[in-house]
This record gives C-alpha cells, structure tokens and sequence, in this order.
C-alpha cells in the first residue's frame, strides 16, 4: 500500500507532538532532525553540554520505535568498541570464531560527543554512515534499516578532541546547532525535569513506517526551475564563481560539495510534504539552506580570524540570490 501525503502529514505531526511531551522548545531543531530522518540521513547536533541533545535523540527512538543504541565517546575507544568483534566460541566441544556485534547494530544510533573518538574510530563510523554496512575480518555486515547515525558535539571544550576531517562531516545530511532555552522554555524545562514524573514519549510511527515514508520522500516533484536555483546556489559557495556574494569572495576558502545540493534537494522534498504539498517551493529549499550548508563551508583564514558565521555567509548568499532571480 503507497503512502498518501495525507498519510505523511499526520504521521510527522504525530512524531513532533510525541517528542514534545519531553523536549521544551527547540521546535526548529526537531524538525530538521525529523527532516534528515524522512530524508535518510545523519544528522551533527552541535551546542554546549545540558541543552538536551541527548535526551532528543533517546525521545526520538521511543517516537519511533526504533532500536536505540548510545555510544559514548572517548579517546580510548577503539572500532571493534563499536562495530563488533570476533570471539573464539566453544559450545558442543567445538571452537569458532563467531561475531558479537557492537552497538552500531541498531536502527537510531547515538554518537555522543563524537569528536573524542580517534580518527581510527571515526573512520569506521564513517563507513556505517557511508555504506550502511561494517566489515570485520574481510566479513562484511549489513546494518539493519532504517540506519540513522545522530552525533553530538560540544563547540567550546575543544582540548583532547579530534576535529571531525571535511570529508566526515560532509557525510551529515545536516548540521543542526542547538541554542540555550528562553525564559519560558527554561522555567518549564525545570518543572518537568524536577517533579515526582518524568514524562515520556509514546510510539508514534514504526520503523516501516518511516522507510515508506522516506520513498515516498523521494518521490516528491520538483520543477527544472528550482533545480536550476540549486545548482546555481551551490556554484555560488564558490568565491570564483561569478554569481557569488561579497561575503563568499571575502571569507570563504572552499563552497560546498554537490552532496549539499543533495542535502538541498532531499530536505525541500521532505519540508513540502510536511506542509502537506506534493511539490518543492523556494521557500522548502530556503528553510533547510543553513542545516544542509553551514558544516559544507570552508572559511579561510580572515574568516575565522573575525569569528565569521557560516549562517551569515549562506544568509547573505540566499538573499542575494532571490534578488537575483
């Protein structure tokens, strides 16, 4: 049976009041987390410890119905700490290796704090997210789907970490930062954390559920005119390309890859069926611009030397963009 739009729309809506029964706030944060999900893809959440990354994604897997597994890691881990290792067996009086698979066997996997890992450990992260499959001892694994790998990051005790290289971080579908709390958010964010029940989030989609959903994702029409403003958008991250911005020439060293047009594509699909339509507008490929991009832009040296957001350049980037159409 082919998922409706009317299907998907309650189904996303459903997930989003689930996770609301435990997340105060950060409604633009679960979407695009939501977003990258139906779109298949990983998901960077950056922002300082206590803002509830964590606590997201283990409401996410209830939501969702999905195994959920937590990685924590450290510099000490090494890959078969994640992926799995062969053990020598002796049942029956006869001895074999047999593998035991790690914590990435799981549907909806959190990598916590995931630039203390070494980039040996990394690497074989990279290839779960890449190929949805490890190898072991020239056995390759296939992970069960859905697979979704969500990493957290803290952007300020950088001491003892391993930046994440540019060709991991372009493996996230998006890079979503999370923001402190206003003063309402935060006043319910104590009331519901230090009271006699924690609350809880009920089953709102199966993991069925969301692979029908990401194909019919996929689906989803988008007009030769808006590819058209895409592959222009992506070409303009480029300082050299003739359509780019003051910003762009001044601060960046390197624009984006076509996965970010990917990115682009994938998420304005899934942003208009959640608004119940069954085709892409500017304005779904506006609001997933800055999670599909800002980890995509390589600053140069000015750039980082005045503290240059990348939200800002893509901002400055789209405005100039829409004038220019």
């Amino acid at each position: 049976m082919t998922l409706s739009t009317e299907k998907f729309v309650q189904y996303s809506n459903r997930i989003e009041t689930e996770v609301g029964r435990v997340i105060v706030g950060q409604g633009e944060v679960v979407r695009h987390v939501l977003v990258s999900i139906l779109a298949g893809g990983h998901v960077l959440l950056e922002g300082v410890p206590g803002l509830g990354k964590t606590m997201l994604i283990r409401t996410l897997g209830q939501a969702l119905d999905l195994k959920f597994s937590r990685i924590q890691f450290t510099p000490d881990l090494m890959p078969a700490d994640i992926v799995g290792t062969e053990i020598l067996s002796d049942e029956d009086g006869k001895r074999e290796f047999r593998f035991r698979h790690g914590p990435l066997f799981a549907n909806l996997v959190l990598a916590d704090e995931i630039n203390r890992a070494t980039p040996k450990t990394q690497s074989a992260l990279l290839e779960a997210m890449q190929e949805a499959s490890v190898t072991v001892a020239q056995q390759t694994y296939q992970l069960e789907q859905p697979f979704f790998v969500m990493a957290t990051q803290n952007p300020l005790e950088m001491e003892g970490t391993y930046p994440l290289p540019e060709a991991q971080l372009d493996r996230f579908f998006f890079k979503v930062n999370v923001d402190l709390p206003n003063v309402g958010e935060m006043v319910e964010i104590l009331d519901r954390t230090t009271g006699k029940e924690s609350p809880s989030a009920n089953k709102a989609v199966s993991g069925a559920d969301i692979v029908e959903m990401r194909a019919l994702a996929r689906t989803v029409p988008i007009a030769s005119h808006v590819k058209e403003y895409i592959a222009k958008l992506m070409l303009a991250t480029h300082p050299e390309d003739s359509n780019a911005s003051p910003l762009v020439k001044k601060y960046v060293r390197y624009g984006v890859s076509p996965r970010g047009g990917q990115a682009l594509v994938l998420g304005a699909k899934v942003t208009a069926l959640m608004a119940g339509r069954y085709n892409v507008a500017f304005e779904d490929v506006h609001a997933v611009a800055k999670a599909a991009l800002r980890h995509r832009l390589l600053l140069n040296f000015d750039g980082l030397a005045e503290g240059v957001k990348a939200d800002n350049v893509i901002e400055e980037l789209v405005n100039s963009m829409q004038n220019a159409k």
